[in-house]
């Protein structure tokens, strides 16, 4: 039997539809968490590919049922301040209390351009859902966890956040952004008890299991086919290998467990030895 390294929690998580959000809340459920899961549920403006639906989002909240968990969803813009109070609110009238937030929801495009080619609007909408977004999650969630002094805030950055990508310039600064964010927060949260960490991925798999399509659209963008650009970054990771969402998955939930009570202001990659050359 697993041992449930959650037992008794509660967590929310965003980007909850598919991807690292899916595989994330799955290995929550699977260690007894109960959860609030947060998708915008629909295609936005701006975003050139399709994100994740309702019936995704259902699907998600499926699986962790499955594994014994509690679940409510909901509909949630993370850059609508209202949308996610209110999301917030309701689950802690249903559970009482949050004991881990996961940062997931973000955007890879608009992308594939050169810095001065990017348009305001462009600009704007990628830093705005990547990093905008977990500090508003941040706003309604910490309240919570500092009256309760405990809690675990998890922001999923990337290597984006340690390094430069051409032709990714918003997505890089919004990455860079999370990590700061996961710095100056964890200082501030520190006295409280709650801690906040982020976890840096590589090049994640697009599995089907989990509908990811993270690099796939990275290689759209960069107009490229993802079979070359999957090949590209296989070469580029010491250890020959893209990374697996359950990797990140495993992460999250060392961070998200009592197993890390001590640890604050950290950075934890999964990348496959990319960003240490």
């Amino acid at each position: 039997m697993t041992q449930q390294r959650l037992s008794g929690k509660v967590g929310i998580v965003t980007g909850a539809a598919r991807g690292l959000g899916r595989a994330c809340a799955s290995r929550f459920a699977e260690h007894g968490a109960d959860l609030l899961l947060i998708d915008v549920a629909r295609d936005l403006p701006g975003v050139p590919y399709p994100l994740g639906n309702e019936s995704q989002l259902a699907y998600t909240a499926e699986l962790c049922e499955q594994a014994g968990a509690v679940v409510q969803t909901a509909h949630v813009d993370v850059r609508d301040q209202a949308q996610i109070d209110a999301a917030v609110t309701q689950a802690i009238a249903r559970f009482g209390h949050i004991d881990f937030l996961v940062n997931n929801a973000g955007i890879a495009a608009p992308s594939g351009k050169i810095a001065h080619e990017i348009t305001e609007d462009e600009w704007a909408l990628m830093i705005d859902v990547d990093l905008n977004g977990a500090w508003r999650m941040i706003r309604s969630v910490g309240k919570f966890m500092l009256d309760a002094r405990s809690g675990s805030i998890v922001n999923i950055a990337s290597t984006a956040g340690l390094v430069g990508y051409r032709h990714f310039a918003g997505y890089v600064a919004a990455k860079h952004g999370v990590i700061g964010l996961t710095k100056a927060v964890a200082l501030d949260y520190a006295p409280y008890k709650v801690r906040v960490n982020a976890v840096c991925p590589g090049s994640v798999r697009d599995a089907d299991h989990v509908e990811g399509r993270m690099l796939s659209e990275i290689a759209r963008s960069l107009d490229v086919s993802v079979a070359e650009h999957e090949q590209v970054f296989v070469q580029a990771q010491p250890m020959n290998a893209l990374i697996e969402p359950e990797d990140i998955a495993s992460a999250a939930l060392w961070l998200a467990s009592d197993e890390t009570v001590r640890m604050t202001g950290s950075t934890v990659t999964v990348d496959g030895g990319f960003s240490i050359r």
